[in-house]
């Protein structure tokens, strides 16, 4: 209570002190000021300059010597590979022969009914016809090899502007390994939405090997846009009380996408067409479905890039790419060459395709 008391005589005495003595009273009851961290460590940094000199140069030589060994590993890996690559490309080498072809499949387990090859149109002058010899050379290897499908997805679509001259480009290639067309397997070209070539270029009844090889050819407007079109039909279709929107399901949507794969029916033919008709496209082909979904996808390039392939058909698709490992090293990686086609077969024959199980 004295205390309480004596209040009122200890502020008037407090007041009639200096601003300065009434903090100097305080301040013994006050709590230190609080430091900043930031100034603490700019403190402490400032004051050993060197130590944080030697650390940041440690970072960089330890960062530097990473980047030796992994180049070193690196390059060795790539010569292992080029090497071998060159190996198989002397041991393996075709001949043009089609029974060194067949000789260099017949151990596999397996070969795809189905094979499909990702290519590039490079900026050359005469990109359309390397493009084109490499098209052959495939459609050769793959006739050779006993694959009856082959689709060749190029992402513009320039090839199906050409499926004529690319058909004769085709068939003077397999004359160069089959001899005259009589002993040639009967080649078809098609695209999705358009006819089949497939000319007759000698009677069948004459015609030594019975063999089909048909040329699928596909671009980006094959995927993405189709499946827009697709929906959008679909929609109509559904409005206008064509089809219930119960109906719409993956069956009726993947039966529809197949189609795209589906060789059309070929047109009604003369009698006498078959001995005299070489140029026209009625079809000498039977018309049986092509698989759908490719068995292998082969990419010839440095890595691995879809580039807009149709995703509805790669589900199950076995995918290579055949210049992972020879960057830089053995010359043109997209090069179209025997030994990395041979080589993606091998892979196929080797993988376990377990389907979910």
């Amino acid at each position: 209570m004295a205390y309480v008391k004596d209040a009122p005589g200890l502020r008037r005495q407090l007041e009639s002190l200096p601003a300065a003595e009434r903090e100097a009273a305080v301040k013994p009851f006050l709590m230190p000021p609080r430091v900043r961290k930031s100034s603490v460590r700019g403190r402490k940094a400032s004051s050993k300059p060197v130590r944080r000199f030697l650390r940041s140069k440690l970072y960089y030589l330890l960062y530097f010597l990473i980047h030796i060994v992994f180049s070193i590993y690196s390059r060795i890996r790539q010569s292992y590979h080029a090497v071998v690559d060159r190996v198989l490309a002397i041991l393996y080498y075709h001949h043009r022969t089609p029974e060194l072809i067949r000789k260099d499949v017949r151990g596999l387990d397996r070969l795809p009914e189905h094979l499909s090859v990702v290519l590039t149109l490079r900026r050359e002058e005469d990109a359309l016809e390397t493009l084109m010899d490499e098209v052959a050379e495939l459609t050769a290897w793959s006739s050779c090899a006993g694959i009856p499908a082959l689709s060749i997805y190029e992402k513009t679509g320039i090839l199906k502007s050409h499926i004529p001259a690319l058909h004769r480009i085709i068939t003077s290639k397999l004359d160069t390994y089959y001899g005259p067309p009589s002993h040639q397997p009967s080649l078809g070209v098609f695209a999705p939405h358009h006819p089949l070539y497939a000319p007759k270029l000698v009677p069948q009844a004459s015609k030594s090997n019975v063999e089909n090889i048909t040329v699928l050819l596909l671009s980006s407007t094959d995927g993405r846009e189709t499946l827009v079109d697709l929906t959008k039909t679909l929609a109509e279709m559904a409005q206008h009380g064509k089809v219930s929107p119960q109906d719409i399901g993956i069956k009726l949507i993947d039966a529809e996408l197949a189609e795209m794969m589906t060789i059309p029916a070929s047109s009604p033919q003369d009698p006498g067409s078959e001995t005299n008709g070489t140029d026209s496209p009625s079809g000498s082909l039977p018309a049986p479905l092509i698989k759908a979904e490719p068995d292998l996808i082969l990419i010839f390039g440095p890595y691995v890039k879809l580039d807009g392939y149709p995703p509805w058909q790669i589900r199950l698709s076995e995918i290579f790419c055949t210049g992972d490992h020879t960057t830089g090293i053995a010359g043109e990686v997209e090069a179209v060459e025997y030994q990395r086609f041979i080589k993606g077969l091998w892979k196929y024959a080797r993988a376990e395709m377990r389907f979910g199980r």
